[in-house]
């Protein structure tokens, strides 16, 4: 079927307009199957749509998006159990959609979320297809590393999720080689993972977009620019104490901008600290990051050190096609850190915080 034109599924918790890098990559993966002459669906949950459902075309790409509720920034209790809820509500929508008789030549799904598997199980035993899983993150590994959650109960529930979801793909993609290992690590099963780097399409724009530097109190210095989720698993709070470190220069500041669950709490160590080399912004569109990128100096990488899996971010990417440095915190034993040194990209630290 290499040269046939294939019907391929593609599930993730989060598709375009939304910002996310989940949300971009999966859209920019669609985007490449329709360029190859495929026709991938999309089949994305929403909080924004009327009804139960809606499918429309977005460029080639037919979307499908299920009313359901929200998972993101919310209590972590709340958004467990939204997103355990997740798949069966999907599958609700599914069924009283055109979907229903839809047959499939693949299922691709994207992880996180850990809890896709019942309805990918679905759609895989009434197509007989293959299916690919697009594992970038190993929770709840990460989880118990960042003392999110204990090694307890609760956390044997996610990991027999995490390997049910495992199980039900022929092929596993993980974003870094130390990972391959680690899939099966304690599971005693032998699970089909191979490396699928994370990936970048080129920019629609080069525009500036809302956001110019010049214009703010970072005017004239070398910017420090960090872009992406600021949660629990960054350790965002050891990047503000470099940038507190650093306030006497006024040559350099520091730049933040993306959503998460510790922006709040960022910004009022900021106020606290009286930070005036420090700059929030929010979110903004992908097609603006590269021109918020050729504004700034040095990009900045954030991993809790205390993590035992590896994650090379999209933001990498990002800032090496900007031609930035790279200023990385992360664990011991990351890829990215070798890769960071033979290269000389950049410099690295694996220690608490960034000195």
């Amino acid at each position: 079927m290499k040269n046939e034109r294939m019907r391929i599924a593609l599930i993730a918790d989060a598709y375009s307009p939304i910002r996310s890098s989940a949300a971009v990559q999966m859209r920019d993966l669609a985007h490449e199957l329709v360029a190859q002459g495929h026709a991938p669906t999309v089949i994305v949950p929403s909080t924004f749509i009327e009804g139960e459902w809606s499918l429309e075309n977005e460029a080639g790409v037919e979307v499908f998006r299920v009313a359901a509720p929200r998972t993101k920034d919310i209590g972590r209790v709340h958004r467990v159990v939204a997103e355990m809820l997740l798949p069966y509500v999907m599958l609700k929508g599914v069924s009283k959609s055109p979907l229903l008789e839809a047959r499939w030549d693949g299922v691709v799904w994207y992880s996180p979320s850990i809890f896709m598997g019942p309805l990918v199980n679905r759609l895989k035993r009434n197509s007989g297809c293959r299916t690919y899983l697009i594992l970038r993150d190993l929770f709840p590994e990460w989880a118990a590393d960042a003392r999110v959650i204990r090694r307890g109960p609760a956390f044997h529930l996610l990991k027999w999720v995490a390997h049910y979801q495992y199980s039900l793909a022929d092929t596993i993609g993980v974003q870094s080689p130390a990972n391959v290992a680690l899939v099966s690590n304690g599971s005693g099963k032998d699970y089909p993972v191979e490396v699928l780097y994370n990936w970048l399409s080129e920019p629609e724009s080069n525009g500036k977009g809302p956001l110019i530097i010049r214009r703010t109190n970072l005017k004239g210095r070398k910017i420090f620019v960090y872009s992406g989720n600021m949660g629990i698993s960054q350790d965002m709070p050891a990047v503000l104490h470099l940038a507190a470190r650093m306030q006497r220069r006024k040559d350099a500041g520091f730049l933040f901008v993306g959503r998460g669950t510790e922006v709040p709490m960022l910004r009022s160590i900021a106020q606290q600290l009286q930070l005036d080399n420090v700059l929030f912004h929010d979110e903004i569109e992908p097609w603006e990051v590269p021109g918020l990128l050729s504004q700034c100096h040095i990009g900045i990488i954030a991993l809790d050190p205390r993590h035992t899996t590896h994650n090379v971010p999209g933001k990498f990417l990002s800032y090496l096609r900007a031609g930035l440095p790279i200023l990385a915190r992360i664990n011991p034993g990351n890829d990215m850190e070798k890769l960071i040194h033979e290269e000389r990209i950049g410099l690295v630290s694996t220690e608490k915080g960034i000195d």
